[in-house]
Order: C-alpha cells, then structure tokens, then sequence
C-alpha cells in the first residue's frame, strides 16, 4: 500500500487499493499515474495485455473528475464489448468510496434505450465501442462536447479491426483542449498516426521495448500436415492433462467447428466470437473462469475480453493474418507474474512467418515434437498417480469401505495399482495405438526461397478493387477451392497484385481465370517470372462475381468445401448460410454479413 500512497493517489482510491488486494503498483502503473496526477498532458503508453493499464488510466481519471457533477468528463474508448464490460467493472470497482460516482458501458449487442437511460441520469464516465459510441452521438443520446480525458485503450486492436474513422468522426465532437491517453501493447504505423493526429506533444511511456513478447511466455511451433492439424491440437491437449488454455482460430467459422469437434471428442471446450450473443458470451467466459472449461476457442477479436490469469497456454491454432497480432494472442499467458507457453501449429508453407514473428517480438521459437501415443498414455498415467496422491480423503467413504475391501480382498496392492491404472492406460493406448507420426521434416529455411517450386502471378486488380492484402488472399482461395496455406506472399498494389501458389496448382489457377470477369470487367492473369511479366495472359468472359458471394471463411482442415463440412470421423454435417457482401468493411474491403457464420451448425444427435 505505501508503494500506492507514494505514487500521489487519494485515501478512497487507496482504500479501494487495499479492498482488492494491491499491493505493489506494475510497472505501466509506477510510470504513468504520477504523471497523469501531476499535470494535465497528453501520453501514449506501450505496455502489453495484462499489465495493469486500466488501473494506469483508471486511477488518475477517477482522482480528477468531478463526482457531484452530472456531466460526462471522461471517455474511454475500447474494441470489443468484453473489454468495455471489463474495463466499467474495474472502473466501479475502483471507485466505490467515490459516492455518486456512474459509470456507464455503451456497447453494441444490447438495447441502446436502456444505455441512453443510463447517460441521461449523469454519467461522469463513459466506456464505449466506437461502433456503438457513434452510433449514440449521431442520434443525439451522448454528449461529449465538455469531456477533459479521453482514453484510446488497444489502440492498435481498434485500428486493427478498421475503427479510425469512427475514432475520428467520435472525437470531432469533443473539445480540443481535452487530455488523450492512448495505451497499445503495439505501436505499428497506425498508431503513430492517430497519436500525430490527435494529441499534442503525448509524453511517452514504454513498459519493456516496443512489440517485444513478455519474458514470461516461452515459444515454441509444431511442424505438421495441414491436414493433421486437429489430430496435433489433440494430442497436444492430452500431452498437457491440466492445460488450462485458450486457442486460436483465424474465422468464426473455424472457431466454432474445432470447438464443436473438441466438445464431441470428450474435451471441455467452447467456443466464442461475434456470431454469440452477449448472454452466451458471458456464460462461456463464466465457465472458462471457473475452470468447467480447459480449451476456449476464440477470435482474436472475441479474445479481447479475456481477462484471466491462469492461462497456462495459448495455442496458435493458425496464425494471425496480421504478425504483430501474435503479440497480443501470447500475452493472454505468463500473466501475474506466471509463465506460460505460446504454441504455434504450422504447415509447411506457413513455417516462414515463424521467422517475422520473432522479428517482432524478439524472441526464439523453439521447434518441438508432436508427442507420439505412446508418449501421451505415459503422461496420462504419471498425471492420475499424482492426482490420486494428491487427492484427500473424503471421510464420508468410510461407511463403504468394509463391503469395497470384500469386493477387492483377493487382489494384492500390486494387482490393485495394475487395475486402476488400467482403467486409464487402456483408455489412452486403445486411441493412440497405430497411430501415425504427425511431424513431418522440415528444415527451418525462412529465405524467399523456401516455397520450392512455387509459381508467383501478377492479377489486375487491385487496392482501387477495394481489395487489401487479406481480402484478396480470401477470394483467391475461396475462388480457385484452395487450403488456407496454399496461397501465399500476397501483395496487393494500387492497380495490381501479386500472389503465389505451388506450382503443383499452376494449371487450376490458369484454368480459372480463363475467361473471367468481375462485375462485367475482363480479369488477366500472367505468370511473374522476378519483376518482369511473361506474355501468356488469359482473359475473357465466362465468370462474374457471383463467386466472389461465397463465404470467405476458410473452410478448414479435412473439412467440406463451401455449403458445409463433409462428415468424417469426429467431424459434423450442416451447412452455413453464404453471406452477402454488403458495402465495404473497414478495412476497406467487401465483407460478409456477419450473421453469414459460425455458430449455426447443429451437433450430431
């Protein structure tokens, strides 16, 4: 407590320090509320997920507003509904000895009237979405126009999922001589320019280096088949029996069909994303900090909220489409002072990008094994001793006991311990036995040249298409039928593109684009041989962008191409509803409407 009293905090903050069990400030802490106390400035801090950066803004916010005025003095804007509710909760929390104090989450999800309610009763604090947010200041629900703090909190997430221009159009209706606290775990271009853009001379706070991973986590990535990348998820949970771990999938889509083929194969999973609704979100999040739930399944988008300190692994399902989000994934782990692991499953052509992660984050990874079966009944076995050592006994046995010991008096303790662990061992090898090698050989080669036999092609479409790097990489694949991993080092210019395939599809991808038009326009092709062109362009009718309407969502390992998954072992059968392209996402890109996702195929039975 006198660490807190010295960094210049108020006695009913401090007592609301001493009620939660603080004792020691962390370090974006120790370096920004003193600062924030003693003048009034404008700050960027970098600090990474779960360093205590609510309590770095909340505490000063909460020290100089005005409690007996009704006016909204302070905005803080976050990106996902999750992290809104966490952030007003904590805010609550921490302002309990402040008597008519009212915070206020604006959120989208749930009914505007009642939050307009809320805001109209007087508000001092507002947490919002900037969706929601925006949405409230165009109908007139919410002023903003006298706020003195304003708050950019994951700044590079809200940039991320395309909000600077809600960010903007939001604080072009509050004055201008307010204060702005922008915290980012990252600082990629994005944030430089909203810093420039809207704050002044910021001073700037770095909680380790920038970008850089947590000493905590440790790193390590799995060489598979694309194929058996389920299988690997799998024997990765039974080699690890308390894992207690969140895993991460690129789509809605693929997040809901793991989730629902880990919960068929006996694992406590779930999973969350946009396509739940606010109620299901918190009872998944409820049983998952309970601990009913050992693997949740998540977004990066939807794993914004999760606020919990005992993950003891994140697992890298498939990696992020932008690197620098790995960073935030592996701080959901090695929080509190804890370590954790950071597991990353990789295919062949995916195993470069291991090396601009480390890049970043400045940190090794380190190439394991996946465990062979033989391996995981050993660790299952090693794990039921000492659970049943570590077990206490249960008083209420003991009326049983005489009759269990008639049961078992001809065994001996030998024959016993055999039996039990019988129960388990044979359980384990039943599943593993014949089961194959899931690694495979690679050499970790990150040059350009790694992608052997790989066909790079020049396209005639573009940024000006209102295509970006990924948009494009989705509809090539959804277009040609192709694996997540088989279209590669995209890159989108402002007229043309370029991308790769293995040469192995060189025919399909020729073949497809003969003839082919989007939306009534003649769509080339050519083969880039280096920076030049060679002649043998396609071209032509045949095709519109009708394809282009199928669902940009991978459609996953061993799974059913478009209209729904095949059914296989452990697998499902159901179909998705093919989204519509509405208007452009804020990446500027054509996107689905969300409701066109996962979260709607049925359980077998």
């Amino acid at each position: 407590m006198t660490a807190f009293i010295a960094l210049g905090l108020e006695e009913n903050l401090l007592k609301a320090i001493a009620d939660m069990g603080f004792e020691t400030p962390s370090e974006v802490q120790e370096k920004a509320i003193p600062i924030l106390l003693e003048r009034e400035t404008d700050m960027v801090s970098l600090a990474q997920t779960g360093t205590g950066k609510t309590a770095a803004f909340g505490f000063p916010m909460l020290q100089k507003i005005d409690v007996k005025s009704r006016t909204t003095q302070g905005l803080i804007l976050s990106p996902t509904r999750e992290l809104c509710l966490q952030i007003t909760n904590e805010m609550i929390a921490y302002g309990k000895y402040l008597p008519g104090l009212n915070v206020t989450a604006i959120y989208g999800g749930a009914s505007i009237t009642d939050q307009a309610r809320q805001i109209k009763k007087g508000s001092q604090i507002v947490v919002a979405t900037p969706g929601r947010m925006k949405d409230m200041i165009g109908r007139g629900l919410v002023d903003i126009s006298k706020i003195e703090y304003c708050v950019l909190d994951e700044a590079d997430e809200m940039l991320n999922m395309g909000f600077y221009e809600d960010i903007t159009e939001i604080l072009s209706h509050s004055p201008k001589e307010k204060s702005t606290w922008l915290f980012s775990a990252t600082m990629p271009k994005e944030v430089s320019t909203i810093a420039k853009k809207f704050m002044h001379t910021p001073v700037e706070i770095t909680v380790g280096t920038k970008n850089v991973g947590s000493d905590q986590v440790s790193h390590e990535y799995y060489l598979v088949n694309a194929r058996d990348r389920y299988n690997a998820l799998k024997r990765l949970a039974d080699a690890n029996p308390d894992i207690f771990s969140v895993v991460f999938c690129r789509t809605k889509r693929d997040t809901q069909k793991v989730a629902e083929q880990l919960i068929e194969d006996g694992y406590n999973a779930a999973a969350i994303h946009g396509d739940l609704s606010q109620n299901q979100r918190d009872l998944v999040m409820k049983s998952f900090r309970n601990r009913q739930i050992q693997m949740l399944v998540a977004t990066d988008v939807a794993a914004r909220g999760i606020d919990v300190d005992d993950i003891t692994h994140v697992i890298n399902y498939q990696l992020p489409d932008e690197i620098e989000t790995y960073t935030h994934r592996s701080g959901r782990t090695g929080r509190a002072g804890k370590t954790g692991v950071s597991i990353v499953i990789v295919s062949k052509s995916e195993v470069r990008k291991i090396k601009s992660i480390e890049k970043i984050i400045q940190k090794q990874f380190v190439a394991k094994e996946i465990p062979s079966g033989m391996e995981i009944c050993e660790v299952q076995m090693f794990h039921l001793a000492n659970s049943i050592k570590d077990t206490e006994i249960n008083p209420e046995i003991n009326p049983y006991l005489p009759n269990i010991n008639e049961v078992l008096e001809d065994f001996s303790k030998e024959e016993l311990i055999k039996k039990v662990f019988s129960v388990e061992f044979t359980r384990f090898l039943n599943y593993y036995k014949n089961s194959k090698d899931l690694n495979i050989s690679g050499e970790r080669n990150f040059s350009d040249e790694d992608a052997k036999d790989s066909t790079r092609y020049f396209i005639n479409i573009g940024s000006k298409d209102d295509f970006d790097w990924m948009s494009l990489k989705d509809f090539l694949r959804d277009l040609l039928q192709l694996g997540k991993d088989d279209v590669y080092k995209v890159d989108v210019k402002d007229s043309f593109s370029f991308f790769n395939t293995d040469t192995t599809h060189q025919e399909l991808v020729m073949g497809i684009f003969k003839d082919f038009k989007l939306d009534g326009r003649q769509i080339n092709i050519e083969i880039s041989k280096d920076t030049g062109r060679s002649k043998g362009r396609s071209g032509g009718g045949g095709r519109d962008r009708g394809r282009r309407r199928g669902d940009r969502n991978d459609r996953g390992d061993g799974g059913g191409r478009k209209g729904g998954f095949k059914k296989r072992s452990g697998g499902f059968e159901g179909g998705s509803d093919k989204p519509k392209f509405k208007g452009k996402s804020r990446r500027g890109a054509p996107r689905p409407d969300a409701k066109g996702t996962g979260g709607r195929r049925r359980r077998k039975g």
